[in-house]
């Protein structure tokens, strides 16, 4: 033993929340299971100031006393039976809250009687019965004033990636593919890159044009652009400054995290009267706000392509057939091109010309006001310097 060290009697008290999140992988999961464990949490009154500390006396109590563990997630299931009576939530809803705790208790070495638990759990439906955004939806969805609608809409659709993978997505990771004459047929992306999840998708050559026209509109508002730059970043003020300052807006870039971009896409579809508010006590859309992108591309693809490709694209695993099943990148990419045309929103080529004119027409616009505020700026101030030099003669004839 080394002389002069003492060990620590205080307890970790952050121990059991850690274990919990070492567990979580994707960054849904992240995002969503601490919230649903607070719920529990709450329900059983524990104790605590914070998360950390009300895990750490769950922990303890339910190492000391399993049997009131068991009793207390009874308790819970039947309290949201009584919910889904009630037409709170729906019987789907209760596993939703159910993992987190298990998930907890796996990581912590926490012995319960889960068979008995989910005796009297109630399956739910295994699929919902939201459906995929329409195209004409979508066309409405992207007439929204916002140049990051239309490259995060497009990729989502064409790519059928989560939400989540954009807060992972750089520069690097979506690369063009083109054929022998040159001509752009797709691009690459690869999907939480460094990450034991790691896949390849594609994107269609439409979603790829609006990502580069968002990457030269970044540009030229003088964001360095490397390989290791956010593809989705924030916003900044493009009016009503002046030219130093609208550069120095831009060159500070923050990565736009998924949640920044889920806000982004509920206001949008509020906006353009794509999804209105809900009335009459329902609490589910038709469709979801970023995962029906996501069935979009999987019912639209699947009419063109293999089955197991469409799942492979998606990130899924497809079980025993992957030990089998290894399609290589270009058999891949050969039946995704099959699927592009129905992965396509402006499928006119008029149509894509009046889009880029209204585009243009946009940007003349606000460097028209820029200019505009510029000089308004210049005249204010050589007026104020009039008025000073007047009252300073006015000051030295008196």
């Amino acid at each position: 033993m080394v002389v002069g060290l003492k060990r620590s009697k205080e307890p970790n008290i952050i121990g059991p929340y850690n274990r919990f999140i070492y567990a979580l992988k994707a960054p849904e999961s992240k995002r969503q299971y601490p919230k649903r464990l607070e719920v529990f949490l709450n329900f059983i009154e524990i104790e605590g100031m914070n998360i950390q500390e009300k895990l750490y006396n769950l922990y303890c109590k339910a190492k000391a006393d399993a049997q009131w563990l068991q009793d207390s997630l009874i308790d819970f299931i039947v309290f949201q039976k009584e919910r889904v009576s009630r037409g709170e939530i729906v019987e789907s809803t209760i596993p939703n809250y159910y993992k987190p705790v298990k998930l907890f208790c796996d990581m912590n070495d926490i012995i319960v009687n889960w068979k008995l638990i989910t005796r009297g759990m109630p399956r739910g439906k295994h699929a919902a019965n939201d459906r995929a955004p329409t195209v004409e939806e979508i066309k409405k969805l992207l007439d929204y004033p916002d140049r990051r609608i239309k490259p995060i809409v497009l990729i989502m659709i064409s790519s059928g990636i989560r939400i989540g993978a954009f807060d992972s997505l750089k520069l690097k990771h979506i690369t063009p593919l083109k054929d022998n004459d040159g001509k752009l047929v797709a691009a690459k992306m690869i999907v939480y890159a460094g990450e034991l999840d790691q896949y390849t998708a594609f994107i269609s050559p439409e979603a790829y044009n609006y990502y580069i026209e968002w990457l030269d509109f970044r540009a030229s508002y003088g964001e360095k652009l490397t390989e290791d730059s956010w593809a989705m970043r924030d916003a900044w003020k493009t009016t009503n400054i002046t030219y130093g300052a609208k550069l120095g807006y831009a060159k500070d870039p923050i990565k736009l995290k998924s949640s920044g971009i889920r806000s982004l896409l509920s206001k949008a579809l509020f906006q353009q009267g794509v999804r209105p508010l809900l009335f009459d006590g329902n609490k589910r859309h038709e469709f979801k706000t970023a995962h029906g992108f996501r069935k979009f591309f999987k019912t639209h693809a699947e009419q063109y392509m293999l089955a197991a490709n469409v799942e492979l694209l998606l990130g899924h695993d497809i079980g025993v057939s992957s030990s089998y099943y290894k399609p290589r990148e270009n058999d891949l990419l050969s039946d995704y091109l099959k699927a592009v045309p129905n992965l396509t929103i402006y499928k006119d080529k008029s149509e894509i010309l009046t889009k880029e004119f209204e585009n243009e027409r946009i940007k003349m616009k606000d460097e028209h006001n820029q200019a505009i505020d510029q000089l308004r700026g210049e005249m204010e101030s050589k007026f104020q310097q009039l008025v000073l030099k007047i009252d300073s003669e006015r000051i030295i004839k008196s």
